[in-house]
C-alpha cells in the first residue's frame, strides 16, 4: 500500500468506524485527467447518498487538516455497490451462499476465472458451484490463488 493510501486510511477509518460504518476499501487512482481518492463504506442496513455525503464532509475536514496529498484530487465516498469486492477472509465467510466472481493468479482445474455460488470457505479453501455447459460443477480454490473475489449479479 502506498504511503498516501496508508495515511488516508489512518485518517479516514476511525471516522468511518466511529459513525457506525465499515471501511470496505480505499483506493487512490487516476481516472482520465483526475486523481480520485475513494473510500467505500458499508453497514448492515446499507448506505445511501446522505450517509456518503456526511462521511465525506468529515473525512474532507481531516484531510484538509493533515494535507497528505500534495496535488489536486477528487474525494469520493461510496457504497461498495452490488458487486462489492470481498477484501478479507471475513468478507468471504460472510458471503457464503451468495453469487460471486473469482479471478485467479493461475489456472485451477483449467479455469482462470469462475462465477457461481460460494458454497463454503473452510481451511483457506473457497468452494464455488458453477454451471459448465448446463451441468453443475464444483471447484475448490486455495485462498492464496485468488487475485480478486467480488459479489456478482446473476443473470
Amino acid at each position: 500500500m502506498s504511503r498516501i493510501l496508508t495515511i488516508c486510511r489512518e485518517l479516514g477509518e476511525p471516522i468511518i468506524e466511529r459513525e457506525g460504518y465499515t471501511l470496505v476499501d480505499i483506493e487512490y487512482v487516476k481516472e482520465g485527467p483526475n486523481r480520485v481518492l475513494r473510500y467505500m463504506i458499508d453497514r448492515p442496513e446499507g448506505v445511501d447518498i446522505d450517509d456518503c455525503a456526511t462521511i465525506s464532509e468529515m473525512i474532507s475536514a481531516a484531510l484538509d487538516e493533515h494535507d497528505p496529498i500534495p496535488h489536486e484530487y477528487i474525494l469520493e465516498v461510496t457504497s461498495p455497490g452490488a458487486e462489492r469486492p470481498l477484501k478479507t477472509k471475513e468478507d468471504v465467510k460472510r458471503a457464503v451462499g451468495k453469487y460471486v466472481n473469482v479471478r485467479l493468479y493461475a489456472k485451477v482445474d483449467g479455469l482462470k476465472e469462475v462465477e457461481g455460488h460460494l458454497v463454503k470457505f473452510e481451511d483457506d479453501i473457497v468452494t464455488v458451484e458453477y454451471k459448465d455447459r448446463n451441468r453443475m460443477k464444483t471447484i475448490e480454490i486455495p485462498y492464496d490463488k485468488i487475485s480478486r473475489i467480488r459479489l456478482a449479479i446473476q443473470f
